[in-house]
């Protein structure tokens, strides 16, 4: 084995191979041989047996990840690129649960990941072409815009992941659209009122604190940038189920607008009704919220230019004063406020449609046993 390294790092093909054959036939067979007689081969221009040598160091250790890059290359050599591909994609799947990659593997697998970033180019490039001839526009059917987006790697799939309690069945949708229920154009009428009590709060300090405060208790394992920050900031009107007395006093027409709103009544738990206030530059990160059963609705009050968006898995929206947002928070979400000025809205939680009335009796009853679990 020796004297073939020796000969190969000479650069004698020859004399390398007919030591390795000698080493298999004396009983060394590992792949690390193998693919030794692999590189001989190739040096000498012997494409078949160099591929024949290869593939037997595979058959004795499939996730070699030199063997795989070897075959790899090898292939695309040889003009067989789509089969180079998958030999490529293989080595990048085996090294993705790997820590310490030696540099020659590294540079093999920078090569891999080059093959694999440009062949889903062309192969994206190819499908939108053959689409497009056939009349295809990503305009006309934004949900199969979005799958095309996701077969070709470009999102990924966005599914409800409520972080306490998921009701099964429920329609996967990211948005709900303001026509689809009858209070909305009532409560959308009373904007400039609910805006002007708003600023009301505005102009005196001390109405609003941190969105997220920290209790102290437990561990902290998730993102904590806005735990006790005002950059993202409330003033309640109704908190886990129960209503803040002295501000929907200071707020009367806003509480008037939401007594026609759906909201769930569940003691202890929901609803929470808020004018949620995003400062200049702020920026809430990715989340999921607690429960699926129910939908979040922001009646935009203050929305600057160039405010940024509110993203719910693969789809985002701009806020527009005056009208509703209506989205299930049980998504994966985001938003940000890279303006100057700050965003408020008015911020609501509603049941579900889907859900029947002896469905909504349920998960009630349900949330008022683990409120009362939890404070025992």
């Amino acid at each position: 084995m020796q004297q073939g390294l020796a000969a190969l790092r000479q650069g004698d093909g020859a004399a390398a191979e007919a030591a390795f054959l000698q080493a298999m036939a004396g009983g060394q067979q590992d792949a690390s041989v193998c693919l030794a007689l692999a590189f001989a081969c190739v040096n000498q221009g012997k494409a078949e047996a160099a591929l024949a040598a290869v593939d037997d160091a595979l058959v004795r250790e499939p996730r070699n990840l030199r063997a795989l890059l070897f075959k790899a290359d090898h292939l695309d050599r040889m003009g067989q690129s789509r089969l180079a591909l998958s030999f490529y994609e293989g080595a990048l799947r085996v090294a993705a649960g790997l820590r310490d990659i030696p540099q020659d593997v590294m540079q093999g697998l920078q090569r891999a990941q080059a093959a694999s970033d440009q062949s889903a180019r062309e192969y994206a490039d190819y499908l939108m072409d053959a689409l497009q001839t056939r009349g295809y526009s990503a305009a006309q059917n934004s949900r199969f815009a979005e799958s095309l987006d996701i077969a070709l790697g470009r999102r990924s799939v966005q599914l409800q992941q409520p972080t306490r309690y998921y009701f099964p069945g429920l329609p996967q949708r990211y948005f709900y659209e303001r026509e689809e229920f009858a209070w909305v154009a009532a409560l959308e009428a009373q904007t400039d009122v609910i805006r002007g009590e708003l600023l009301a709060l505005m102009q005196e300090a001390g109405h609003f604190s941190p969105y997220l405060e920290g209790d102290g208790h437990g561990p902290q394992l998730n993102d904590r940038s806005n735990v006790g920050n005002m950059e993202w900031s409330a003033h309640y009107l109704w908190r886990n189920g129960a209503p803040v007395a002295d501000n929907l006093a200071r707020c009367p027409r806003t509480a008037a607008a939401l007594e026609a709103v759906p909201m769930p009544m569940v003691a202890g738990q929901t609803p929470s009704a808020l004018f949620s206030r995003l400062a200049p530059g702020a920026v809430i990160p990715p989340h999921h919220g607690v429960l699926n059963t129910r939908l979040i609705c922001h009646l935009p009050l203050i929305v600057p230019q160039d405010c940024g968006q509110l993203r719910v898995g693969n789809e985002a929206r701009q806020w527009r004063e005056g009208e509703l947002l209506i989205f299930d928070d049980s998504m994966e979400h985001e938003a940000n406020n890279p303006s100057q000025r700050d965003r408020v809205v008015l911020l609501f939680d509603i049941w579900r449609p889907e859900l029947s009335e002896e469905e909504r009796h349920w998960v009630s009853e349900l949330l008022l046993a683990v409120n009362s679990y939890t404070e025992n």
